[in-house]
């Protein structure tokens, strides 16, 4: 079930937020934070040693933590947030929707094969003629 982000930390546009409490708004360890930063996914103002957090950053992160929801590894994030052509972030988008396609049909085979040996009358599924002709279809089209 996805997580729907909702942003009222009440901050004027001058205000900034620590690290600390940018993690606890979203529910994040501070060290994820940290890493996103190291990836160039974030680039909070620095006050002295400190990371400082503006409107804008809360914003990314908010797209960040949604595109990780979505399945979206943090490269594909990286590419995309800072890709200056909508053409190039359309592609990312459409390499996903592939992917996230291809997995989905593996899950439907896994869950009618489970559905399959839930149905079966015998007393131990592994017996079943159809149960092992449905592992054997399966196996040769790994085989493929």
């Amino acid at each position: 079930m996805p997580t729907m982000l909702g942003l009222n930390v009440g901050m004027k546009s001058s205000q900034t937020l620590g690290v600390g409490e940018v993690a606890e708004q979203f529910g994040l360890a501070t060290h994820v934070l940290r890493h996103w930063e190291s990836m160039g996914l974030l680039k909070p103002r620095r006050d002295g040693d400190r990371r400082r957090y503006t409107d804008g950053d809360l914003d990314r992160i908010a797209v960040i933590v949604r595109a990780k929801e979505a399945g979206f590894g943090l490269d594909d994030i990286r590419e995309m947030i800072t890709a200056a052509d909508p053409v190039q972030r359309k592609q990312i988008m459409h390499r996903h929707q592939a992917d996230l396609a291809e997995r989905i049909a593996a899950l439907q085979a896994s869950l009618a094969l489970v559905d399959g040996a839930l149905r079966c009358d015998h007393e131990d599924f592994t017996q079943c003629p159809n149960f092992l002709a449905e592992i054997g279809l399966t196996r040769s089209r790994r085989q493929r």
